[in-house]
């Protein structure tokens, strides 16, 4: 089985709508992106079906309609994509990463404070779990 916590692009999407709601079936799926994608019903329907084969959503019967949930939480599948991208394109390194955001300007000032709030939060508890401080 492929690494549940890898999605392609139309994955991610039909999570996020799932997520979002937290079920819904393949024709509220395709309503929720009909206007972004414009694909036809039976493509969402067959993603889904491969998807619930990955195991990232499971469905129940309703009536004659299947309705999807995720089986995957979006924290996990956020943890697997954005560690599959530091190893393919930093080799590994998320400090090249961080070096890479920081350098191309893709942060404003705004989420820069954020960062170092962030930092310093991680920085105490590192700090706090070594028995110093």
């Amino acid at each position: 089985m492929s690494d549940p916590t890898t999605l392609g692009d139309l994955q991610l999407a039909i999570m996020r709508v799932l997520w979002a709601r937290g079920e819904a079936s393949a024709s509220e799926v395709h309503a929720a992106l009909l206007a972004e994608r414009g694909l036809a019903p039976t493509t969402i329907a067959t993603m889904l079906r491969k998807m619930e084969d990955k195991g990232v959503v499971r469905h129940r019967a309703e009536g004659r309609q299947f309705v999807y949930r995720p089986a995957v939480e979006e924290r996990a599948v956020r943890r697997g994509m954005v560690g599959e991208l530091v190893e393919r394109l930093f080799l590994g390194d998320p400090a090249a990463l961080v070096n890479h955001l920081l350098s191309d300007g893709q942060i404003d000032p705004d989420e820069l404070e954020a960062l170092k709030e962030l930092i310093a939060g991680r920085e105490r508890r590192a700090q706090g779990g070594s028995g110093r401080g």
